[in-house]
């Protein structure tokens, strides 16, 4: 008897649908899918927040100079009497990765596929695009609201059969 369910494709192909639905239910809280994918997509979601809580507070806070050039009041960069940028070091503070947690964001990382977050105001243009960094929201977000949880962290409820072929259709949503 095999572990997983086959999904009647290829290898290349169900690990493809698989990764796009896991980054669509951790970047949309909630997806409609069949039946057997959901329980699919259900064991991958929970490994990787199960890995979030586990490495939520694996980190320390460190204190660095960054280089950042300076703006005028329009936010265009300053230039100097040589015609180059003027910069200016600010102190900042980030997170830095224990060893733990770095594994655990890369093997997130292995399975999410980048997002891109189009704002509903001038969409079409691609420099009004963000990157959504789905692994730090796994970490600030979505890991400290099931700390106190051990497992069950999807919930599947059915809708009914689905019109064209008659399969059962679910919702996949976080808890």
């Amino acid at each position: 008897m095999s572990k997983y369910r086959k999904l009647g494709r290829t290898s290349s192909q169900r690990k493809a649908l698989l990764r796009g639905q896991v980054t669509a239910l951790i970047n949309n809280g909630k997806i409609i899918t069949t039946e057997a994918r959901a329980k699919e997509v259900r064991k991958v979601v929970e490994g990787l927040i199960a890995l979030a809580v586990k490495e939520r507070d694996n980190f320390e806070t460190v204190t660095v100079d960054a280089k950042i050039a300076e703006k005028d009041k329009d936010g265009k960069r300053v230039k100097g009497d040589d015609g180059k940028a003027k910069f200016v070091i600010v102190q900042k503070e980030i997170k830095k990765d224990l060893p733990s947690r770095l594994h655990a964001r890369r093997q997130m990382l292995k399975v999410l596929y980048p997002v891109k977050e189009v704002p509903a105001e001038g969409s079409g243009r691609k420099k009004n695009t963000k990157q959504v960094d789905l692994v730090e929201k796994l970490f600030d977000e979505i890991a400290p609201k099931y700390a106190d949880r051990n497992g069950g962290y999807t919930r599947i409820v059915k809708m009914g059969p689905r019109k064209g072929d008659a399969a059962m259709e679910v919702l996949l949503e976080l808890v």
